[in-house]
């Protein structure tokens, strides 16, 4: 089984996260999830997240402190994620988000952030995105 590296952000404005939908032919399509990528061989987990959220959603970041670590294995694509969630901020020269390689994106409340629409290695980090935002409110 293969161990792939994610690293994904958790982007907050006011009171919502953002949140992007899996392509149509991807593993576990249509789910939404936190949007980042995979870290190729070398690369720094940060510099793989500023890059993936410049070419999915288009945007600029900076990326601050790990949020969580998560694994999990997906036996039906014989694969293992390991998922590094970082906080991160649009810097002020950033453009909106919009959908470049994703199927779609959304700004999500506390209460939208539901298990049964993630990918499962997602669902463990959702209740400290929910703590983070009911904390703003």
């Amino acid at each position: 089984m293969h161990t792939v590296i994610v690293a994904a952000a958790v982007l907050i404005e006011g009171n919502r996260v953002l949140l992007t939908q899996r392509k149509a032919g991807a593993h576990l399509a249509g789910s939404w999830e936190f949007p980042g990528g995979k870290v190729e061989p070398g690369e720094d987990p940060k510099a793989a997240l500023a890059r993936e959220l410049a070419e999915e959603v288009g945007i600029v970041v900076r990326i601050g402190e790990i949020v969580d670590v998560t694994f999990h294995r997906y036996d039906d694509a014989n694969k293992a994620v390991l998922l590094l969630f970082y906080e991160a901020e649009r810097t002020t020269d950033s453009p909106a988000p919009h959908a470049v390689d994703v199927a779609d994106l959304r700004w999500a409340t506390a209460d939208e952030l539901q298990p049964a629409d993630f990918p499962p290695a997602d669902v463990a980090i959702l209740a400290k995105v929910r703590h983070r935002l009911s904390c703003l409110v």
